[in-house]
Parts: C-alpha cells; sequence; structure tokens
C-alpha cells in the first residue's frame, strides 16, 4: 500500500530537515591561530593595555549574515542558502574545554609553548534583529538600532576606537567565520572590536560554484551593509579583512560604494564611509575583475592591502574551476597593455599595496599555503600591526622590491621577527598596547 500525500509530504519534509541539519552541522573543529610574532616573546603584552579587560576564555564577536536561518531568535541556526534579509546579532565563542582557565591561555597567547592549541567552540549565538535589503528596508527597526548602538559602546570602552569587518571564504561555516573574528579580536589583547560578516558559503569544496554564486548575489548587500556601519557607528575607521573568497563579496561591493558617489568627491565619500585598511588574504577572485573593481574604489579608501602567494594550491583549483587567474595568485598576461600599465602605477600609490607571502623567504610556510594569515605567525603579526597602527609597509618591517615590469612589491626579511620587534618598542616607546590608531597615509 503506497502512502498518502500527507505521508509523502511528511517523509519528504523530515528528509529535508535531516539533510539540512547535516549541512549546518558539518563544522570542522578550529584550533587556535599561533601565537604572532609581535606577541611571541612576551615583551609586547596587549591584553596589559586593555582597561576593561574581561579575563576570560569566551569571545564575544558581534555576526551579519544573509543565510536563512531556521529556529527560535534565542536558539538560531543558520543555513547555506541566501537571503536579500541581513540579520544581526552575538556570537560568543570560547577557547579551550573548561578546564581551560585565562591565566594558562594568557600564556599560550603571549608565547607560551604548548604541544597542541586549544580548540574553538560555539558557545552561543544570538540574533538580535533583521534588516530587509530586498524590500529596500532603508529606515532601522528599534532592534537594528540597538544592534549598532552595541557597536558604539563596545568601541568606546575599546582602545582601539576601529571597526574590524571580517568577510571569511570558501567552504566555511558561521562558526568558522565568527571563530576566525573571534581570534582576531582575542589577539588584539581584546582592545579592538571584531565583527564576521557571514555570507551563505554552502560548506564544501565539492560545491564551489554555489559559493560564486552566493557571493555574487551578497555582494550588493554587503555595499548596503558598509553604509549603514559607515551612517550609524561611531567608529573612527571601518577596516575590512578579506580571505578568500571573501574577495568576491568585497572587492565588487567596494566598486558599487566606488561608483555609487552621487555627486560627491572621492575625498568626501572617503570621510564619509571611513573606509581605512581594505586587506585581500590569498584573494580568491577573478584577477581582472580585481583590477576593474580596484580602479573603481582606490581612491576612496586609505589603503588596499593584496597578500598573494604565487604557489597557492586551493587557489590553482580556483583558478582550474574558473578558467582564469585568481587575485591571490595572478596572471598578469590576462591583463590588457592598458590595465597592466595602471595596476602597475598603482602599486607606487600609498594606496595601493602587494605584499608576496613567499615560501623560500618566510620559515616553515608550506609552499601551497592559503591559511597563511592566520596559520603563519608572521604575517598574522603583519595583519594585526597594520590595522592596529595603519602602518604602512616599511613601517611594519617589510622589504620593497620591484618587478621586471617594475610594479613594486613587498616581502619578509630574513630578520623580520627581531626587527618587529623592535619596530613595535620603538614606536610604543614602552606601552605594552596598541596607541591610539590614527589613519596612516
Amino acid at each position: 500500500m503506497l502512502p498518502g500525500r500527507q505521508a509523502v509530504a511528511g517523509i519528504r519534509l523530515l528528509g529535508a530537515l535531516g539533510l539540512l541539519l547535516v549541512l549546518v552541522a558539518c563544522q570542522p573543529t578550529m584550533y587556535l591561530m599561533p601565537t604572532p610574532t609581535a606577541l611571541s616573546t612576551g615583551e609586547i603584552d596587549p591584553f596589559a593595555s586593555n582597561p576593561t579587560l574581561e579575563k576570560d576564555t569566551r569571545v564575544p564577536v558581534l555576526f551579519a549574515t544573509n543565510r536563512v536561518p531556521f529556529g527560535t531568535a534565542d536558539s538560531r541556526a543558520y543555513t547555506i542558502f541566501a537571503d536579500d534579509t541581513v540579520r544581526l546579532g552575538l556570537a560568543t565563542l570560547r577557547i579551550g574545554d573548561e578546564t581551560l582557565d585565562w591565566e594558562s591561555l594568557h600564556a599560550i597567547s603571549s608565547g607560551g609553548e604548548v604541544e597542541e592549541r586549544p580548540p574553538l567552540f560555539l558557545d552561543k549565538i544570538e540574533e538580535w534583529a533583521a534588516i530587509d535589503f530586498g524590500a529596500g528596508e532603508t529606515t532601522l527597526s528599534p532592534e537594528a538600532g540597538r544592534f549598532f548602538e552595541t557597536i558604539n559602546q563596545a568601541l568606546a570602552e575599546s582602545r582601539d576606537k576601529d571597526l574590524m569587518v571580517y568577510v571569511h571564504g570558501a567552504n566555511s561555516s558561521i562558526y568558522r567565520a565568527s571563530a576566525q573574528a573571534a581570534q582576531y579580536r582575542h589577539f588584539t589583547g581584546r582592545n579592538s572590536v571584531a565583527l564576521a560578516f557571514a555570507w551563505p558559503s554552502a560548506e564544501s569544496l565539492l560545491r564551489y560554484g554555489t559559493d560564486v554564486k552566493h557571493a555574487a548575489r551578497t555582494a550588493p548587500l554587503f555595499a548596503e551593509f558598509i553604509r549603514l556601519l559607515a551612517a550609524h557607528t561611531r567608529a573612527d575607521n571601518i577596516n575590512i579583512l578579506a580571505y578568500s573568497a571573501g574577495a568576491q563579496v568585497t572587492s565588487p561591493a567596494l566598486a558599487l560604494l566606488g561608483e555609487d558617489a552621487a555627486g560627491e568627491s572621492p575625498a568626501q565619500l572617503r570621510e564619509r564611509l571611513r573606509l581605512s585598511e581594505v586587506y585581500f588574504a590569498a584573494p580568491d577572485v577573478n584577477f581582472k575583475s580585481f583590477a576593474y573593481d580596484l580602479y573603481q574604489y582606490i581612491d576612496i579608501v586609505n589603503n588596499v592591502t593584496m597578500a598573494v602567494n604565487l604557489n597557492d594550491d586551493v587557489l590553482a583549483f580556483a583558478q582550474f574551476h574558473q578558467g582564469v587567474s585568481r587575485a591571490g595568485r595572478p596572471d598578469l598576461r590576462e591583463l590588457d597593455e592598458e590595465e597592466s600599465q595602471w595596476l602597475i602605477k598603482a602599486t607606487h600609490r600609498p594606496t595601493f599595496d602587494v605584499i608576496n607571502i613567499d615560501p623560500e623567504t618566510v620559515p616553515n610556510l608550506d609552499a601551497g599555503s592559503h591559511a597563511y594569515w592566520y596559520d603563519h605567525p608572521w604575517i598574522s603579526s603583519d595583519v594585526l600591526i597594520q590595522f592596529l597602527l595603519h602602518a604602512r609597509p616599511a613601517e611594519r618591517g617589510l622589504v620593497a622590491n620591484t618587478t621586471e615590469e617594475e610594479g613594486e612589491f613587498w616581502t619578509f626579511p630574513s630578520d623580520y621577527e627581531t626587527r618587529i620587534i623592535e619596530l613595535l618598542k620603538q614606536s610604543r616607546s614602552g606601552a605594552d598596547g596598541p596607541p591610539s590608531p590614527e589613519p596612516g597615509r
């Protein structure tokens, strides 16, 4: 006897829910990244400079996501499906299990040697508000207003008055995105306010094409979200750290912001949006498209950094999948003469830096490394210092180089470890924490 329609519908619903739970539950455990080089000797201790430091192994980070949710607001989970509504809330990450105390975590975070880095757990995720960009929603609800006011309160209590927005890569869950943002915040000595923008990755390399489509759909929403952050927060600067396929969201979004000047000059738009450091770590985005986007927005941000590894294994796969090179593993031959000359000249501007992450000069770096911004202590150290101090490459101990085409790029010197600690000690005049950031040019 065949089941009735209601029974069939019920079976299908249960199957769909089961698949949904599998899709959102597959979250490989993340571990605390290696201590950045600048903190590895214990001479520089950003935790000591935090007047409001809560000595807790839990790290709260704000989040925004256009993933379709399910569950109640106080017990949310998020699917891999894209929406035109951006949901706002707070994620609380815990470093280590319940046996790890603050003193031990502080020791690990200040260069202490351990056999295995502690894992990160998503303790709680709370959704506070939603903004329906698909419906053209422009007036903030009281709930959304409270979200932005929470950012302002956190900034007021933080030594670093900038807001850092983290945009994750492909094959990433909301847990992974929040955990990476939490690690960044933790290693600033909890002196910085971090927000994870969790776009709907399909969380599987086998569905990379889905990630490409979802990133393209998300870019206009991210542009609108940046406008809201500029309009409703009191951050001195808004910094963006875009990792891997996060560049497919960030790069076109910034181009949209640059194109939509509404009669403003680039200087006026830069002042209004307060976009300062935009760092593309191993950017997985069409190289030619990246160059076009950069032309649209290079004058409305303080600085753009493109970190590349010409041996990046993940970007080699992405190039094979998409048929063109990626910005983090670029092939200059894909540009025409005019585009190539513009990009080469742009590398000499104070607003655009290219960093070559070379496995031959950076010790203990895997040749095909893709996750180097958080996996390698030299690179994570450089990211932190750039964002906290708005320091340019030479001020961060990097060395200038020139290509055969006369483009400029930067590399890590062999004595980077001792060089950066000495530079920090000099710049901070003996202080243990980051000074109040000054927009650097």
